[in-house]
């Protein structure tokens, strides 16, 4: 497949890249700063791009684009989302906050906890989320995530299984890359939001 990953210079981008290209996928990888992508591999290609420049986006139509993006300032996931959109690729799959949105009833009382430490992001996370869902996109909400290695007992579910919003269980970035891609190759919540989980009993 075709995909192109956006910041994946970042902690989660750069898993997201590296697993994808271990899949056998061609990346095109997009950061502000290409450099700071610290991969080399034939099937890969990167490129500079800013979402607070649409025109910088390499997206092409026929790519799926995975999104790691993530910020401290209010507006620039929802600029993200709208230019990753309009770009017109065949899917988006982007990386939410699970207790945001669709996931907040679902999260229970740890989604106050939540409001409280994002703040005025929340209105950001929610506007990019709603975006990717009405372009049919899948919306990956991750609740507290670690470095730790990719789960063997990993899973993925609907709002329909989701379990109350633990700040003490982690899941890792690798195990968000993994979902996020599996979604990629065989989707199964287009224009749905999904959660990646570390273990069976989560």
């Amino acid at each position: 497949m075709n995909l192109t990953v956006l910041a994946a210079s970042g902690r989660t981008g750069l898993a997201l890249t590296r697993q994808a290209l271990a899949r056998g996928h061609a990346v095109t990888a997009i950061a502000r700063d290409p450099g700071k992508i610290a991969l080399d591999h034939p099937d890969l290609r990167k490129v500079a791009g800013d979402v607070a420049d649409p025109a910088s986006l390499a997206v092409a139509g026929g790519t799926v684009v995975l999104s790691g993006l993530g910020t401290d300032r209010p507006g620039v996931l929802l600029d993200g989302a709208k230019a990753v959109v309009a770009a017109g690729p065949e899917r988006v799959i982007w990386l939410g906050a699970y207790g945001t949105g669709p996931s907040r009833a679902a999260a229970g009382d740890g989604a106050r906890v939540l409001e409280k430490f994002l703040g005025d992001r929340i209105a950001d996370k929610v506007a990019a989320d709603e975006t990717v869902l009405a372009a049919g996109g899948t919306v990956f909400h991750a609740g507290v995530l670690s470095d730790g290695p990719l789960s063997p007992e990993r899973r993925t579910v609907g709002l329909d299984a989701a379990p109350p919003f633990d700040l003490t269980a982690q899941v890792s970035r690798e195990t968000v890359a993994a979902a996020m891609l599996d979604e990629a190759e065989s989707p199964r919540f287009p224009g749905a939001v999904a959660l990646p989980l570390d273990h069976l009993g989560e």
